[in-house]
C-alpha cells in the first residue's frame, strides 16, 4: 500500500518506521524537517517538508495516488482538517485521524472519519490495570 502520513513526532516516525518494514511506500509529511531525526538511518520512505491541509502539499507527496492516509501531528484541528481534505477532496479509501479531545472525537466518528483517540484508550488501560486482579 501507499500511505501519507502528516506528522513525524514519535508516533508518527514509529508508525512510519513499521509500514516501511513491511515494504510499504511510505511518505512521512512535517512541517519540520528536524522530525525526521526520528526515522531510523535505513527508512526507505520519503520525507517531505511542508503543511499537510494544504492540498498542493498534498499532491506533491503523492496523496492522488495514496491507499491510506493517517493524520497525527499533535494539533487535533489540523488533523481533522487534513483527513477530511483527504477522505473528501482526494477520495483516499483508508483515513485515520487522532484526536486528543474524546469530545471531538465521538462528533467525527458520527461524521464519518476514523479516529484514533490515545486518551480514551489509555484511561481505559489504566482502568483496567488498576482493577487487575491480582492472584
Amino acid at each position: 500500500m501507499k500511505i501519507v502520513i502528516m506528522g513525524c513526532g514519535r508516533t508518527g516516525a514509529a508508525l512510519a518506521t513499521l509500514l516501511d518494514k513491511d515494504s510499504h511506500e511510505v511518505t512521512i509529511i512535517d512541517l519540520s524537517a528536524y522530525s525526521f531525526r526520528r526515522l531510523p538511518s535505513n527508512f526507505r520512505g520519503v520525507t517531505f517538508v511542508g503543511n499537510g491541509i494544504d492540498q498542493d502539499v498534498l499532491i506533491r507527496a503523492g496523496i492522488e495516488e495514496a491507499d491510506g492516509f493517517v493524520a497525527i501531528t499533535q494539533g487535533d484541528n489540523r488533523n481533522i482538517m487534513a483527513a477530511q481534505i483527504a477522505k473528501n477532496i482526494f477520495g483516499v479509501q483508508r483515513v485515520v485521524c487522532r484526536l486528543y479531545d474524546p469530545l471531538r472525537a465521538e462528533l467525527y466518528t458520527e461524521l464519518g472519519l476514523t479516529i484514533f483517540n490515545p486518551t480514551t484508550l489509555g484511561a481505559g488501560i489504566l482502568k483496567d490495570a488498576l482493577e487487575k486482579v491480582e492472584v
